[in-house]
């Protein structure tokens, strides 16, 4: 990724988060939708909203798809999460210009369906020593939770239900109807579609 890109992403940053602010204020858009029991998939998670989450939506991890400078200021960071005892794995995508690779969006969905049971396990940072996790809501987020996150839940949705991209990203329009699916991520995936879902069905 260049300079000038990511550069450019850092100078939007602000800007295009206020305007989610206002979205949010003056039109229909939510901040979070639950897309099924286990996921929600929303935009940054600001500090103000860490007891609602942790209570009302039993968040027990979040899957961040942000760079770090996007969650220095106002957000919830990967510290003040695991404080509460919430997982946290950070995918760092750079916004606007790159979408999440697929190394990432396998070690993202295999982090999420961690949580979908009882028997679940939770890997630490190392990827190295298990220990068992308690059932709850994965909170998965960009800074909109329109693209990049929204490409993960896609992901974790077709090799749940073995859908198509398509039948995942309208099940996730029914849901939360803002999402922003462009042709990077559709490629996204269609290749993690042909390898992680068509290549396991017989």
């Amino acid at each position: 990724m260049s300079t000038g890109v990511n550069m450019f992403a850092r100078v939007t940053f602000y800007p295009t988060l206020v305007y989610n602010i206002m979205m949010e204020k003056v039109s229909s858009r939510r901040w979070y939708d639950r897309i099924d029991e286990t996921v929600i998939l929303g935009a940054l998670p600001f500090r103000s909203m860490m007891r609602q989450l942790l209570i009302q939506e039993n968040v027990k991890a979040v899957v961040s798809m942000n760079e770090d400078y996007e969650l220095q200021l106002v957000s919830i960071k990967g510290e003040e999460w695991r404080a509460h005892n919430v997982q946290f794995l950070q995918l760092s995508t750079t916004d606007i210009f790159e979408t999440p690779c697929q190394e990432k969006l396998l070690r993202g969905v295999k982090f999420i369906n961690q949580f979908g049971s009882s028997t679940s396990r939770v890997l630490d940072e190392s990827g190295t020593t298990e220990r068992t996790s308690e059932p709850g809501t994965v909170y998965v987020h960009c800074k909109a939770g329109r693209t990049r996150s929204a490409t993960l839940v896609g992901c974790y949705l077709m090799m749940k239900h073995k859908w198509k991209p398509e039948e995942a990203v309208d099940f996730m329009k029914r849901k939360r109807e803002h999402i922003l699916i462009h042709t990077p991520q559709w490629y996204a995936l269609r290749l993690f579609y042909q390898a992680h879902v068509e290549s396991t069905m017989t």
